[in-house]
């Protein structure tokens, strides 16, 4: 919500716009997303084994959630560009599951949690495409915040 009570993102008018972030202090800023990839055994087997046909799986997802946060602006439409100064993404085995976690900061009038939710989401659609052959299965569930720090609201932790 605006500072008015009204959606940030709607002129008077109704029409969608960018807000105007320009008096906004810079804060360091940082998100947290998460998500979890479901699958068999035997394909978390395959995964922790190196031999999914097509790569290394976990390396190749990090690498296109990384690229992803770079690119949310050119994605979702009303986020601002924003200049990340780290983006990590990190993607564990579990029995049945792949968990992926992404970090995104800045330095910034703006937060990163658009960034981090998009390297998450690109991150375990990565793992979805790279095990399909394997596993028709593959669920991708729970994308979601997890965390963010930074500018007016201050910190935040969702509840676990």
């Amino acid at each position: 919500m605006g500072e008015d009570g009204g959606f940030s993102h709607l002129d008077a008018e109704g029409r969608a716009r960018m807000v105007d972030v320009g008096d906004k202090d810079e804060t360091r800023r940082r998100a947290v997303a998460r998500a979890k990839v479901t699958m068999s055994s035997e394909t978390v087997a395959a995964l922790s084994e190196g031999v999914v046909p097509k790569g290394d799986v976990l390396a190749v997802a990090r690498l296109a959630g990384i690229q992803a946060a770079k690119r949310t602006s050119e994605l979702v439409p009303l986020c601002h560009p924003v200049s990340l100064t780290s983006v990590t993404v990190d993607l564990s085995l579990g029995g049945a599951s792949v968990e992926v976690e992404a970090s995104a900061e800045t330095v910034g009038r703006t937060g990163v949690e658009m960034e981090a939710l998009t390297a998450c989401a690109i991150a375990a659609l990565t793992v979805y495409d790279m095990c399909k052959s394997l596993d028709r299965s593959i669920t991708i569930e729970g994308l979601a915040l997890w965390e963010k720090s930074g500018g007016r609201s201050g910190h935040w932790r969702r509840d676990t």
